[in-house]
């Protein structure tokens, strides 16, 4: 057999699989690769039919490994897995492969592995005397012909009539078929049957008939996830970065991104569901779709400077340049700055942050030797009520709704306030400064009185029999028309609600004209919305996603227990919630350390990520409560000589070495190992915080929430394992995982 057109392809499952595999092994994974593409007959190689397959073959890696290939045709085959060669020819019988009737993919089962794994860990052991009733079947409710008709893998199915405990189910879905993993879950959480069908297996059918013995069509569609190229093929086997898997779209997916919606639309969903690959898919299925003309007018915004250049780095690789000229990727506080210069050009005032804002307002109340108000909490009440409602007068403001500000205010302290915010207004323009809150609020009011002179010039050109018939020019050179035609908004829950009255006067209300994705369980900001209230309307277009593809389920539950029982919006005014929030994924259980000190810590740290040895350290990351501990850690790890680099406003450093930040740069981002060390009582939450329960309770609970928030995003940024370190009494916010609470039975 010439190897001049011989195709290679690796089963997305394999490709996971080789992951874990030793970097020696990936290393000969890929020289194998180019070998049998060059001649899959090579002596050396050893390809060989295994008994009792009539499409399953071996090849050898090297001396250890086999390669285990399914042959699509004669010059087409498909690695599905790779083994130890003492495990290849054992279990010859227990290996299982087809083509879903459904979805019309390829689906690859080691029974073997499921029997070991996830099975007999369960039935292992002395019984207790008497012995128990058997407990019922997870899926005693559905006869096999459901469960087939769902997408199950048939193979299967006596592995799930035999599941009894969620811990069997989610091992399971570890080495399960991606759908019947989905249908499985779906149906445990209480799904109908009709709804699993309908919002699970529908999606991703295919519409072709599926011919059962023809694995070459089966490789080509859509169900059958795999690579074929040298680049991705060398991604996918050295694995050293997220690339492949940071614009991968799941199948369960893909429906939220070609949907058809008649207004604002969003998709929630906790960590590692997929929610800005969904965005980014977005985007290009919007780009695909427009015609000929502007140049970027699709707008891809979230709430800062690294996330937006994380987006534009992801979009690169999801459709290259090409895809790039036809969208604006702007962080939307960079969006605001430049709307208002472009309106006012001579508003050149420098920004400042809101602890420099806090700062001044501490020094305007000293220097007016007043002392019933602190300074955090007149902040508070300028950004959130006045600029936040865009206030205008002193009367405006008595009527201001103040719900969620926790403290009642009287009339005459409305008053009090109300002459402080105008001083601190006059001081901010006497030092030439102004803060992100007056920005995004000036752009708001600039774009609305756009919106509203469009629609104007709507009506007129109506009048006037025609849009062709009055053209009205914008001021900077251009048509007055609306900045774009569509939005889509990562981590929509951060954002102000003057960035959300900007954002809606910049398209016109219409079809598919804003898509958000975010969790308001990972707020870290103090901007709380109800969309509906802004001119938002997503009633009946929320959509949730709730399988985590990045965080293994034992690093989910704990990171849930942080969480605690608090309660979270859904932007929308009313509650979100977690439910049914999984993972598909299985690792090691978070390891907790107490020492004596943060110096100790320091050392601690240096010890494990020596210990981790091949582990690239770009994929460890270390998360700490503030800027200073960011630093001392990092010194720590050079005298031990671990290079590592700090995390700034623009995102992590192109240098390879172990990413040391505070919590809050951690948003976003996604690391093989994370290390989140100084977890004391007093740093998580802040001591200022604790001291508002008995002063503020309302405003309290919102910073315990809120700093609850910022833990459970650094706990979620780990893919394989989780190490928390603290010294003297810890957060907390630990108590849940110290002392976990039973487990609640079904």
């Amino acid at each position: 057999m010439t190897g001049k057109n011989v195709t290679l392809r690796l089963l997305d499952k394999a490709d996971r699989e080789i992951l874990k595999l030793p970097r020696a092994v990936k290393g000969a994974i890929y020289d194998f690769q180019h070998k049998f593409k060059t001649n899959p007959d090579a002596a050396g190689l050893r390809l060989k039919q295994l008994q009792g397959h009539d499409k399953l073959f071996s090849a050898r890696v090297n001396d250890d490994y086999r390669a285990l290939l399914l042959r699509l045709a004669d010059d087409d085959w498909l690695i599905v897995s790779v083994k130890h060669r003492k495990d290849v020819y054992a279990h010859l019988d227990r290996l299982a492969y087809s083509v879903n009737r459904v979805t019309g993919g390829i689906e690859y089962v080691d029974l073997q592995v499921v029997q070991e794994q996830v099975l007999a860990p369960h039935q292992a052991g002395p019984q207790p005397s008497p012995a128990p009733a058997a407990p019922v079947p997870l899926f005693a409710r559905w006869t096999e012909q459901q469960l087939t008709d769902l997408g199950v893998a048939p193979s299967l199915v006596p592995v799930i009539a035999a599941l009894t405990t969620e811990d069997q189910l989610l091992g399971l879905v570890e080495h399960a078929p991606q759908l019947t993993g989905e249908v499985l879950l779906a149906l445990y959480d209480g799904k109908a049957y009709d709804d699993v069908l309908d919002q699970v297996t529908a999606p991703v059918s295919t519409s072709e008939t599926v011919d059962a013995d023809d694995f070459r069509a089966a490789a080509e569609r859509p169900a059958t996830i795999v690579t074929t190229t040298d680049d991705a093929l060398r991604e996918a086997l050295e694995g050293e970065d997220f690339g492949r898997w940071k614009v991968f779209l799941h199948p369960t997916q893909a429906k939220l991104v070609s949907r058809d919606y008649s207004g604002p639309a969003r998709v929630g969903g906790g960590p590692g569901t997929g929610k800005t690959i969904v965005a980014l898919h977005r985007v290009k299925h919007l780009v695909e779709r427009l015609p000929a003309g502007r140049t970027k007018p699709i707008l891809l915004t979230t709430f800062n400077k690294n996330l937006s250049a994380d987006l534009r780095s992801r979009l690169v690789a999801l459709g290259g340049e090409e895809l790039l000229s036809r969208v604006e990727i702007s962080h939307v506080d960079q969006l605001a700055l430049r709307t208002v210069r472009e309106a006012e050009p001579g508003n050149r005032k420098r920004l400042i942050d809101e602890a420099q804002a806090v700062r001044e307002w501490r020094s305007l109340l000293d220097e007016l030797g007043e002392d019933s108000w602190e300074a955090e909490f007149l902040h508070d009440e300028w950004t959130q009520v006045i600029l936040g409602q865009a206030v205008a007068s002193r009367a405006d403001y008595f009527r201001a709704r103040r719900a969620g500000r926790g403290r009642t205010v009287t009339r005459a302290e409305r008053a009090d306030i109300w002459q402080l915010t105008e001083r601190f207004a006059q001081r901010l323009d006497r030092l030439g400064v102004q803060t992100w809150d007056q920005v995004a609020e000036r752009a708001a009011q600039l774009e609305s009185e756009r919106a509203r002179r469009i629609q104007a010039l709507g009506r007129q050109r109506e009048e006037a029999g025609g849009l062709e018939n009055i053209h009205v020019a914008d001021g900077s050179g251009g048509w007055l028309r609306y900045r774009y035609r569509h939005i889509v908004v990562d981590e929509a829950q951060d954002l102000r609600p003057a960035h959300w009255k900007m954002l809606r006067a910049m398209t016109a209300a219409d079809r598919n004209d804003l898509f958000l994705v975010g969790d308001t369980h990972q707020r870290i900001y103090k901007n709380q919305v109800t969309l509906g209230s802004l001119g938002i309307n997503i009633r009946g277009r929320s959509s949730k996603l709730s399988l985590s593809y990045r965080t293994t389920r034992q690093i989910l539950r704990s990171a849930l227990n942080v969480l605690g029982d608090e309660h979270y919006d859904d932007l929308d005014g009313s509650s979100e919630n977690l439910a049914g929030y999984r993972s598909v994924l299985s690792g090691a259980v978070p390891e907790l350390h107490q020492l004596a000190d943060w110096e100790a810590e320091r050392e601690a740290i240096a010890a494990l990520i020596r210990s981790w040895g091949e582990v690239p350290h770009e994929q460890i990351a270390i998360a700490v409560p503030t800027n200073q501990m960011a630093s001392e850690a990092a010194y720590a790890l050079a005298v031990h000589g671990i290079r590592a680099v700090e995390i700034g406003p623009e995102g992590p450093p192109g240098d390879s070495g172990v990413h040391i930040g505070t919590m809050f740069r951690f948003k976003g981002l996604e690391y093989q190992r994370v290390i989140i060390a100084g977890v004391r009582d007093g740093l998580v939450p802040r001591a200022e915080v604790q001291r508002l329960g008995t002063t503020d309770p309302a405003r309290f609970r919102r910073e315990m929430q809120r700093a609850r928030s910022l833990l459970f995003v650094a706990t979620t940024r780990a893919r394989d394992s989780l190490d928390i370190f603290w010294h003297g009494q810890p957060s907390p916010f630990l108590q849940e995982l110290l002392q976990p609470r039973p487990k609640p039975t079904r």
